[in-house]
């Protein structure tokens, strides 16, 4: 198979860029592959909605970049963060365009809700679901489109590069290009060879690396271990924001249910098991404080209180305002029984987000030609140490529109590469056992949330790399040996990611965002990112 335009996922960064590509070159296709069905994706679990600064008589870019900036530590790329804020209010006026339905008051205005870290309010939305609205919005716009084929169920195993030629590629190797991928159809259960002129990796975040997470079960960090095993660079894995405010149901593993940020935004006070609203004595932002913040407060209280959650109190709201704004938490609250108009919400920390990823440029390039990456599965310097509350999508949008603006210019210079190989399936034989695979997950899974969580030290990360070592290399020798499922090369997958990032906290000798070691409580005077 060849196409001049290959799109690795389907969420908002994804059907984006496929769609300007589209649009852009009519008379060529755009293949779009995701492994699940097309919008099972992050975007979809998106509640609280996208920042972005739309009346610039009560709200200013400055003030929006100063907030991205504060948030982000000291190690935001200053130029990105002004590229996104000062881009975003055309990209999301492009999204309407499109078909999204963003919240309104009655006078037409757009309701705008704030977050924490935010100065203004600026948080546009729709309900608590804003991410399966726009995520809507783009596969209507995809499935109008004739030039745009999605093939679901379609695991990509690698990245295609000169090692597939036969040559040597090493970290120190200035030249690797990629010339498309090899995926498995889970369908026919065929390896298969994608050719492409031009590929750009939308694959999400890496949540299931933890016990618990925000994250759909997808979230496995395909993108980053693919890029890291082709060689790539890889930057800031240490840095992963953990929301506040999951619901805590006893037992759960995996997918958390999430409460929005805006919740607080609208007034919501967090307290500990006693009922005291404690964020007061860890920052004068009391519940509005950055994400980072926040979860340490929690994580602290539960310790010290010896609780598996902290409660969120509701109760002071009007029923009428909360079932508008958000009907779906409303729901899945009354059905574990909790009514919030008289009861607390049980919460807790639960992995959200990944700030680092595939290094980018400001044109979303990553260190290997013709490779592009945008959403959750790159760094562009936007998040810096921690991600401003829904600066995300905005990113997503932003990057996704400079990935097209450079490939169109370069792609009418692009050929095929076609002398890659097929995939070589020999002396393989099917797992005989699944269970070495489940086990091996919850197994990382554990490791990365006692070892690795929201407060680190040196003890805990040599242990974590010390039983990753072990994990990976018993993974490895199953790889060899046997036939491909998604299960093995999303356990693959993960274990990559828990190295990176443990690999990472280990090397930054300080406390800055989401990163807190007890070893070095203080920020070091060198500000600098880590790049594997």
């Amino acid at each position: 198979m060849q196409t001049d335009f290959l799109v690795v996922g389907s969420g908002i960064a994804g059907l984006t860029y496929a769609l300007k590509v589209a649009n852009r070159f009519p008379d060529k296709q755009v293949l779009v592959m995701t492994k699940a069905a097309a919008d099972e994706t992050n975007t979809k679990y998106a509640q609280g909605g996208v920042a972005v600064v739309n009346d610039l008589e009560k709200d200013s870019f400055e003030k929006h970049i100063d907030d991205t900036l504060i948030a982000g530590d000291g190690l935001c790329n200053r130029q990105v963060v002004e590229i996104v804020v000062k881009e975003g209010p055309d990209r999301v006026g492009e999204l309407i365009e499109w078909g999204a339905r963003f919240d309104k008051e009655k006078d037409g205005d757009y309701k705008l809700g704030k977050e924490g870290g935010h100065s203004e309010y600026r948080i546009i939305h729709h309900k608590d679901i804003t991410g399966w609205e726009m995520e809507r919005a783009l596969l209507e716009r995809v499935e109008r489109q004739t030039n745009i084929k999605i093939i679901k169920h379609c695991f990509v195993i690698d990245i295609i590069t000169q090692h597939h030629l036969g040559f040597l590629i090493t970290k120190s190797s200035p030249d690797i290009e990629c010339y498309g991928v090899y995926a498995l159809n889970l369908e026919t259960q065929q390896v298969e060879k994608i050719l492409a002129k031009t590929t750009l990796l939308a694959t999400g975040g890496n949540g299931q690396a933890y016990r618990t997470t925000t994250n759909p079960a997808i979230a496995t960090g395909d993108g980053v271990a693919m890029v890291y095993r082709a060689k790539g660079r890889i930057e800031n894995m240490e840095f992963i924001q953990f929301h506040p405010t999951a619901l805590y149901e006893p037992g759960l593993r995996g997918q958390a249910f999430l409460i929005t940020e805006a919740v607080r935004g609208d007034g919501g006070i967090l307290r500990n098991k006693d009922g005291e609203a404690f964020m007061e004595r860890y920052d004068e932002r009391k519940d509005l404080a950055p994400r980072d913040i926040v979860a340490r407060a929690i994580d602290s209280e539960m310790k010290r209180t010896g609780t598996e959650h902290v409660w969120l109190d509701c109760r002071h709201f009007a029923k009428e305002k909360f079932t508008e704004h958000f009907p779906n938490i409303y729901q899945k609250c009354l059905s574990i029984g909790i009514d919030i108009t008289n009861s607390m919400i049980p919460v807790a920390p639960a992995a959200h987000y990944s700030c680092g990823g595939i290094k980018t440029d400001e044109w979303g390039r990553t260190s290997i030609r013709n490779l592009y990456a945008c959403g959750e599965c790159s760094s562009t310097g936007l998040h810096g140490a921690n991600r401003l509350a829904s600066n995300s999508l905005l990113e997503a949008m932003v990057f996704a529109h400079r990935c097209y603006l450079d490939v169109a210019e370069r792609v009418g210079a692009l050929a095929w590469k076609t002398e890659v190989p097929d995939w070589d399936a020999q002396g393989t034989s099917d797992p005989r056992e699944m269970i070495l695979i489940t086990q091996t997950q919850k197994e990382l899974q554990q490791i990365m949330s006692d070892y690795v969580g929201i407060v680190r030290n040196s003890v805990r990360l040599q242990r974590a790399m010390r039983r990753l070592d072990l994990l990976w290399e018993e993974t490895e020798l199953l790889y060899q040996g046997a036939s491909l499922s998604p299960q093995l090369l999303e356990i693959r997958n993960l274990i990559t990611v828990g190295y990176l990032i443990v690999k990472g906290a280990a090397f930054r000798k300080e406390s800055r965002g989401l990163h807190f070691t007890t070893d070095f409580p203080e920020k070091s005077e060198l500000v600098q990112n880590i790049v594997l």
